[in-house]
């Protein structure tokens, strides 16, 4: 099964297809491939409401179910890979601040 046209889009960074889908672990958004995948670790399915529901394909729950298809995380085939950020949010500086001129 593909994902519906309305669905797909491109990435920002590569221009490659993927599609936003929500998990169901805790509602984020997650790009993944727009293109089915036999190697890909999710599993995505269209919710009743429309929209693109991801969740992980582990060793508890191997299989795929019926109007599911199985796909891999774009963040994992981009091949830009997003900008770092810093945790604390402020920039670290580093070397020696220069000492003001004694004026005399």
């Amino acid at each position: 099964m593909k994902p519906a046209s309305r669905h797909i889009t491109t990435c920002r960074r590569c221009d490659a297809l993927i599609c936003w889908a929500l998990t169901t672990a805790n509602g984020r958004r997650q790009p993944i491939n727009a293109a089915p995948d036999p190697t890909g670790n999710v599993a995505v399915m269209q919710g009743p409401d429309g929209l693109l529901y991801v969740r992980s394909v582990t060793a508890a729950r191997p299989d795929i179910r019926p109007g599911e298809w199985q796909a891999k995380p774009h963040h994992a085939t981009c091949p830009s890979p997003p900008p770092r950020r810093s945790s604390s949010g402020q920039r670290t500086r580093t070397g020696v601040r220069p000492a003001p001129w004694a004026q005399r």
